[in-house]
């Protein structure tokens, strides 16, 4: 059976619970300035105590798949995470995080802010991009969550300066320099706009460098579908390039501008579900759904009765 997952926001706990649960608590740069490293020491407990309350809730109701939030540890750019004073509680608490995904056989991704881009042809970005990868997986380490595609870190090569084929290049140049901590997990997404990456010219340009699986994005590959390709297709060919034994990782949203609000771009993500069903032309494949209305939306596709 194929794991549906969403994204990093739990609606119902935000919500309904009193303190609400949450793993996006952050502060402005001025109050990082203010409060420093201890402040985010604070927060990154709190937000790490919250995601053990998600994972927990998305195995009681039936959801084996989750992104977490990017937005864990506040302004770890500035930081080590090993330098927090209250590392050895959260390093106590993510094991505990990533025990209870592996004892329900739930799926934990990353997908890093569009800022990370190991592509670009500022050295400065490219080492903060590295930087920002590297905690992404350290955290999954802490998690004792496996070096494997199976718990994928997925990003955009982010640039097609000056052209795609030299954009390409860079992300592999860049590649070749990453622990083998993000490498071992690194995953990457077609792009939906005409100047970017479709999943074709990640294949031909980056792929076959690289071998890096490539993650399908149905509603980036409406947007930017090659004109001799068609949907199948296209997520055949990304379907080829996960290794054998892991079930390769799609992206699902509708326009926005198709179903809910047609002064939209056609690129906007809708708040619901409004297919019936994912058509995966067959394939074994895990769906993680990027809508607005996070669980809730991925509840009633599940149980649409309800």
């Amino acid at each position: 059976m194929p794991r549906h997952g969403y994204c990093c926001i739990n609606i119902t706990l935000g919500e309904n619970t009193k303190p609400r649960v949450t793993t996006n608590r952050g502060m402005t740069k001025k109050t990082f300035s203010e409060r420093g490293i201890k402040y985010s020491s604070e927060l990154s407990l709190q937000n790490v105590k919250d995601l053990y309350t998600i994972i927990e809730w998305n195995n009681k109701n039936g959801i084996d798949m989750y992104r977490m939030s990017s937005d864990i540890f506040p302004w770890c750019s500035e930081y080590e995470i090993s330098d927090l004073p209250d590392f050895n509680e959260i390093k106590s608490k993510l094991k505990e995080c990533g025990d209870l995904a592996k004892s329900a056989n739930q799926r934990l991704t990353f997908h890093p802010s569009p800022y990370s881009v190991i592509a670009s042809v500022n050295p400065s970005v490219v080492e903060k991009a590295i930087k920002e990868l590297s905690q992404h997986a350290e955290i999954m380490d802490l998690m004792e969550l496996d070096r494997s595609f199976f718990y994928p870190i997925n990003v955009h090569v982010n640039t097609s300066k000056p052209d795609l084929e030299s954009a390409a290049k860079r992300f592999c140049d860049s590649w070749r320099m990453l622990p083998e901590s993000v490498k071992s997990r690194l995953v990457l997404e077609n792009d939906d706009k005409k100047s970017q990456f479709t999943s074709v010219d990640l294949y031909n340009l980056v792929h076959k460098e690289i071998g890096i699986p490539l993650t399908f994005d149905y509603l980036h590959n409406y947007c930017h579908e090659p004109e001799e390709w068609n949907e199948v297709d296209v997520l055949k060919l990304c379907y080829s390039t996960w290794p054998e034994g892991i079930v390769p990782i799609v992206h699902y949203s509708d326009s926005r501008k198709l179903f809910e609000d047609s002064d939209s771009k056609i690129l906007a993500h809708t708040d619901w579900i409004w297919k019936p069903k994912v058509e995966t032309y067959g394939l074994e494949i895990d769906i993680e759904f990027e809508v607005k209305m996070k669980e809730l939306a991925l509840i009633k596709y599940l149980n649409p009765i309800l």
